[in-house]
């Protein structure tokens, strides 16, 4: 009995030994591997190293497929980066950062091959929300947290983008930019609503443009935020969009789509008639393109939208004159034209001082019809004159 107990006791020391032997080994191993200088061979011996201990027990197994994962090295492909990845993240075990690291370099990945964009997206919210779970810890560096939150939700915009979510990416894209700043993304969310808007989906470049509008108040996005509304037939939204950015940038072509915009209400609302001739002789001004037109349809709005002008109506008097008077010369040319007076009967004389007297009296009341215009001419005038004056035109 004692005898068996002995050699029980040594087969466990012995066992212990070499438990203690590869644990060295397994140990060695890893840190040869992690303390290697060049990529390349720092891959192979992590390769070297799951192929001699991977699958186990080894507690090394998360991190070497992590590292092969996160680590860029000749001859790595996308499947490499997907497949360690992932048994990196089956494995568990992992700290907050290489679970991040990991989680990112999967879903970039899957983003540039154009390939399971669902798992990209799903790998990104979830390094979002190890980011803000991380950022409140104690101990955790807030701010390095908040930086990796920002490019955890532009990964998550560049998967959502390629899967056709584009509400979703925008939101992304916009979230990405409040805490980077990054010209990039802003350049991202401006390509996509462009994208969409040049495609004419202009429901979706709305919805694009709303969302990226709100967060980061680009005047560009802004414009063409005002332009998608309008398209979509969003009109009360596009006119106070334009508005908004007008006030602050005087561009002669925005001022001229207000006007446009106007000019049509003022058929239903004649009091926006003085409004929509203000942002048209703006436009006049400011803007090369449409200077003529805006021109015109602000004296032609000007002109006949208020009612004591009675434009029209003089307009279509003064042809009417113009025409009688030329009747009236007609008929007293082809009676009179080649007669001498003294020649003439006294009835043909009385006839003739009539027709003379009529045309006389036309022409009077023609130059009044002008005088009363060359008035309402004057007033147009003036406002133009006070137009360049409030946009410092001389």
């Amino acid at each position: 009995m004692k005898k068996t107990l002995m050699m029980s006791l040594a087969l466990i020391g012995l066992t212990s030994g070499l438990v203690s032997a590869q644990s060295s080994e397994v140990n060695e191993a890893y840190i040869k591997a992690m303390t290697a200088q060049a990529p390349a061979q720092k891959a192979q011996m992590l390769k070297d190293y799951l192929a001699r201990f991977g699958g186990k027990g080894s507690q090394y197994d998360n991190f070497a497929n992590a590292n092969l994962a996160i680590l860029a090295y000749p001859g790595k492909t996308a499947n490499d980066t997907i497949s360690y990845g992932e048994k990196a993240l089956q494995l568990g075990g992992l700290d907050d950062l290489s679970k991040y690291q990991v989680m990112i370099a999967v879903a970039g990945t899957c983003v540039q091959s154009g390939q399971n964009l669902e798992k990209a997206k799903s790998l990104a919210v979830q390094a979002v929300e190890l980011c803000k779970s991380s950022k409140g810890k104690e101990g955790e560096n807030s701010s390095q947290w908040n930086q990796l939150l920002g490019a955890a939700y532009y990964v998550h915009g560049q998967a959502a983008e390629k899967a056709k979510d584009y509400r979703t990416a925008a939101e992304s894209f916009a979230n990405s930019y409040t805490i980077l700043k990054n010209p990039q993304i802003m350049a991202s969310l401006k390509k996509l609503g462009k994208t969409l808007y040049d495609a004419k989906a202009y429901a979706e470049a709305e919805k694009v443009f709303k969302v990226v509008a709100a967060s980061t108040k680009d005047p560009d996005i802004a414009l063409l935020y005002a332009g998608a509304l309008y398209k979509c037939g969003k009109i009360d939204e596009a006119l106070s969009a334009y508005q908004e950015i007008y006030a602050n940038h005087k561009n002669g072509d925005i001022a001229f789509n207000i006007g446009i915009i106007l000019t049509k209400r003022a058929q239903t609302q004649p009091s926006l008639a003085a409004e929509a001739i203000n942002y048209l002789l703006d436009a006049s001004f400011l803007s090369a393109a449409n200077s003529k037109q805006a021109m015109s349809m602000a004296e032609s709005l000007f002109f006949t939208s208020t009612k004591e002008f009675r434009w029209n109506d003089t307009v279509n008097q003064i042809n009417a004159l113009n025409k009688k008077i030329e009747d009236m010369t007609k008929t007293f040319n082809d009676k009179f034209g080649d007669k001498d007076e003294e020649e003439m009967k006294d009835s043909q004389k009385a006839e003739m001082k009539a027709l003379l007297a009529g045309i006389d009296a036309e022409k009077k009341n023609l130059e009044k019809l002008k005088a009363n215009q060359n008035v309402v001419m004057a007033k147009f005038n003036a406002q133009i004159e006070d137009t360049k004056r409030r946009l410092g035109i001389r």
